[in-house]
């Protein structure tokens, strides 16, 4: 089966939705404190981490299809220091630099798709470009997760499948006749 331009913008538009949404069911079970804990001085903490895919949707998507994606404004060595911003400023980044990505795919159309844009001066098919976006903000949320999850041990709240409930979950699935 092969998938429309169409079909590739809606399944694109969906995963990055996925990837925020993780982030951030994520990010309502932190403190303030938690947000900014480092495991040691090399470690990012969730607020950098934050900062950064923040710092990255707005340079890769602003402007997309006509200017490079790393922009010369921007200050991508400062994404990874920390700043002490509070929560709510985190997230209004955090917000801000999805609402950039989604303005512009709702923008895009499926003849868009094979045009050329860069990023760092090296050329990309659009779809090149937002895959390789993807796979590097599902890095940085899965990143997001596991420090969480290290965070609040036992009272982590899990996001999936929990751990020993597979065939439960299956079952539930099957019977129902959805699919998940």
């Amino acid at each position: 089966m092969k998938l429309t331009g169409e079909e590739y913008l809606d399944t694109i538009k969906e995963d990055f939705k996925k990837y925020k949404k993780i982030a951030e069911d994520t990010l309502s079970q932190l403190n303030e404190d938690e947000i900014h804990y480092r495991s040691g001085e090399d470690s990012n903490s969730i607020s950098i981490l934050i900062q950064h895919v923040s710092g990255n949707l707005v340079s890769r998507f602003s402007d997309f299809l006509t200017a490079d994606g790393e922009k010369e404004w921007r200050k991508r060595d400062t994404e990874f220091e920390e700043q002490n911003l509070s929560k709510e400023k985190l997230i209004e980044k955090w917000n801000s630099g999805w609402k950039i990505l989604f303005d512009q795919l709702d923008k895009l159309s499926p003849e868009d798709l094979t045009k050329s844009i860069l990023i760092r001066n090296e050329p990309h098919s659009v779809i090149k470009a937002l895959n390789r976006q993807a796979v590097h903000y599902a890095y940085h949320v899965g990143q997001i997760v596991f420090i969480a999850k290290e965070i609040k041990k036992e009272s982590w709240k899990t996001l999936s499948v929990a751990k020993g409930k597979s065939e439960e979950f299956n079952r539930k699935m099957f019977s129902s006749g959805k699919d998940k």
